[in-house]
């Protein structure tokens, strides 16, 4: 799978502290778009994450287990440049989320730099569905460390991690 370009082949990076729905609804949509979706985990040394780099791998393939296009998906651990690991994949496009418009420039800027390291990649932007434009990693780790209801926000392995993780009792 890796060298060769495949244009319907789609690389989704992300820390992923944790996996929200969110996220999985993007996944999802991006399964409607293209035939294959890497969905690679960042390792990434420069944050201090809530799981691990192990945990948040197998949170993600848990979370995606029994989704209806988990044959078009393989999840992966990377550390480095996304254009590199795309461009090394063969991925065609490099999928990424905007909630808002605040989130356009930041993303703009990184897909610029992207394209000028594999010039053949290029980022799709999806936006999430209405019902998860409010939702991110860092509000959902905020409602677990103040003991609030995360159920319903990420999928059920991360809803059980972070209750473990946080070690106090939902809030009604």
């Amino acid at each position: 799978m890796p060298g060769k370009k495949h244009v319907n082949r789609a690389v989704y990076p992300g820390t992923f502290d944790p996996v929200t729905n969110g996220h999985i609804s993007l996944i999802e949509r991006a399964c409607t778009i293209f035939d294959e979706l890497v969905v690679a985990v960042a390792r990434n040394a420069g944050k201090s994450p809530c799981f691990d780099f192990d945990e948040r791998l197998d949170l993600m393939t848990r979370s995606l287990a029994r989704k209806q296009c988990n044959n078009k998906i393989r999840v992966i651990g990377f550390d480095g440049l996304t254009a590199d690991l795309a461009r090394d994949m063969g991925a065609g496009a490099i999928i990424r989320g905007l909630r808002a418009i605040s989130d356009f420039e930041y993303e703009f800027q990184m897909a610029l730099m992207n394209r000028k390291i594999a010039r053949d990649v290029e980022t799709v932007f999806l936006m999430p569905s209405l019902s998860w434009v409010y939702l991110s990693s860092t509000i959902v780790k905020d409602v677990a460390r103040h003991g609030g209801d995360t159920k319903g926000l990420v999928p059920s392995p991360v809803h059980r991690a972070l209750i473990k993780r946080y070690n106090k009792p939902v809030k009604r």
